[in-house]
């Protein structure tokens, strides 16, 4: 489960366990790795990532969903970028604060349900170029793959454990799907999630595009799960949705698809700084 954000002191990034990987240095998988194109699919991950009962009880006890639903998307784009594409002091802060905010939490550190968690932010990011985007090639799907890897290893999921090829995650990706169950913990995140009552008025008004593709993008055996409905007229405002989507990101400027990352890692930095200045 990644973080809602940071609490108490921030332990020296230079101490913090993070995973070895953290600069991308070809710069045609880095461009793709800095393309925001998967914030689109952030609530696909979220959902996916509590559709585990115990993800899920984690989440509803220790998150403030219905107050600041966008908080928990901010802060798990952080630390993606962060050990993904930040520098070594980038991922050891951002891995500092999973850290801190998993103490407390029943289950955090298991292995298997941090797996899961990894895998759903890899499997929502190839998602979202390949719906969005342009076709991800088998070759660049492997980079990525290995990109995402750190991920796994900031979770405090053991190297062997993340698949090394893109048909070793398949397999496990078809094996998991099937053992997923659907929780009330997991309906109510859904709720504040997908129809917050307190999130700004731009966060409010995006939402019927959000949920139409959050729901639209999930596995057919989860979404059933979730119970919503997905009839030729939600099949039919997915499609509208996704063709937006491609529209407005198809005239939008590649500096400006990458801006998000700099302005998240911007923003880590800060409190990162704040909180160790304070005495």
């Amino acid at each position: 489960m990644t973080t809602d954000g940071p609490g108490g002191t921030v332990p020296d990034p230079h101490r913090a366990s993070r995973p070895t990987a953290g600069r991308v240095a070809d710069r045609d998988l880095r461009r793709f790795l800095t393309d925001s194109t998967p914030v689109v699919t952030g609530g696909r991950a979220i959902l996916l990532q509590i559709a585990d009962p115990v993800v899920a009880a984690g989440v509803r006890r220790h998150s403030d969903f219905a107050r600041r639903p966008q908080q928990r998307l901010a802060h798990t784009l952080m630390f993606v970028y962060a050990v993904v594409v930040g520098s070594p002091a980038d991922a050891a802060v951002a891995t500092a604060f999973v850290e801190r905010a998993h103490r407390p939490v029943e289950g955090a550190d298991d292995v298997d349900r941090q797996l899961w968690v990894a895998a759903t932010l890899f499997d929502s990011a190839l998602q979202a170029h390949e719906l969005f985007g342009d076709p991800v090639s088998p070759a660049l799907a492997e980079d990525v793959l290995r990109a995402y890897a750190p991920i796994g290893t900031a979770l405090r999921v053991p190297e062997d454990r993340w698949p090394t090829t893109v048909a070793d995650f398949r397999a496990y990706w078809a094996a998991t799907l099937p053992r997923l169950e659907v929780t009330d913990d997991a309906r109510g995140v859904v709720r504040d999630l997908l129809h917050p009552r307190f999130a700004p008025l731009w966060v409010r008004a995006a939402m019927p595009l959000v949920r139409v593709v959050t729901v639209g993008m999930l596995p057919e055996v989860v979404r059933a799960q979730y119970r919503f409905a997905w009839g030729p007229r939600e099949q039919r405002r997915f499609r509208r949705a996704v063709r937006l989507v491609r529209a407005v990101r198809a005239v939008a400027p590649g500096w400006l698809l990458r801006l998000p990352g700099p302005l998240l890692l911007r923003a880590m930095r800060r409190t990162a700084a704040r909180y160790r200045a304070v005495p």
